[in-house]
């Protein structure tokens, strides 16, 4: 099986229609955080909950877009947990209705603790474009998502700087020497792990997860215990 950049899911609406979402393109991550990160350290549990399902509109944008004209139309279609479902999926955001601590705190933890107006998505975006494989910046977010906008940067930081390492050998130089990747291994922590250590083994899903031995390629479950 070919490997993937990143996992889909199915949800479920209330009248049982099935939809297959992932990680949301550029183009409407921007509003999906924009919209949650209104929830602030004043925000009740009914103001919390009103954005995250103005949130979860945005993304039903993309993957479902006859129930985002207005939010009484989610309200219709999703109860309550799909609503953490698809904000976990799209965007990255977990919310567990399970844990002791309330939902709007959960909330407002998430949206301080967001690295997303930290990030120079500008810069990254304008390296991606080089590549020429489109017209504007608009056309890029709608094409892609963060997480295959990271794999697109990598593979293309591999092949220039195998060109620059050939050129540098050539001289008798060793680029390697010095070879400090600490910024972007930060950034990509905080754009695919939500901040968390890359290098713990319960972050691995997928493919990278398959090859480290966890699992058919799900991950290696565990279960996070609130003291």
């Amino acid at each position: 099986m070919a490997n993937k950049v990143y996992e889909e899911n199915i949800i479920e609406l209330i009248d049982g229609t099935k939809i297959t979402v992932g990680p949301s393109k550029i183009k409407y991550l921007r509003g999906i955080l924009d919209s949650f990160n209104k929830i602030n350290k004043d925000s009740t549990e009914d103001e919390a909950i009103e954005i995250m399902v103005e949130s979860v509109r945005i993304a039903m944008q993309e993957f479902y877009p006859s129930i985002s004209d207005s939010i009484e139309s989610i309200e219709d279609n999703l109860d309550i947990k799909t609503v953490y479902k698809v904000l976990e999926y799209c965007a990255g955001i977990k919310i567990n209705s399970d844990q002791e601590e309330t939902v709007e705190n959960q909330a407002k933890s998430q949206s301080d603790g967001s690295s997303w107006q930290d990030l120079d998505l500008v810069k990254l975006e304008s390296e991606a474009f080089l590549i020429g494989a489109w017209k504007n910046y608009e056309e890029l977010e709608r094409s892609i998502s963060m997480p295959e906008l990271i794999s697109i940067l990598e593979v293309k930081r591999e092949l220039d700087y195998g060109d620059k390492k050939f050129a540098a050998a050539m001289q008798g130089v060793d680029i390697d020497k010095d070879k400090n990747d600490n910024a972007w291994e930060e950034m990509k922590k905080r754009v695919l792990y939500k901040g968390k250590d890359a290098s713990d083994i319960t972050n691995l899903r997928g493919a990278k997860a398959k090859k480290a031995g966890f699992g058919i390629g799900h991950g290696l479950g565990y279960e996070e215990v609130v003291g």
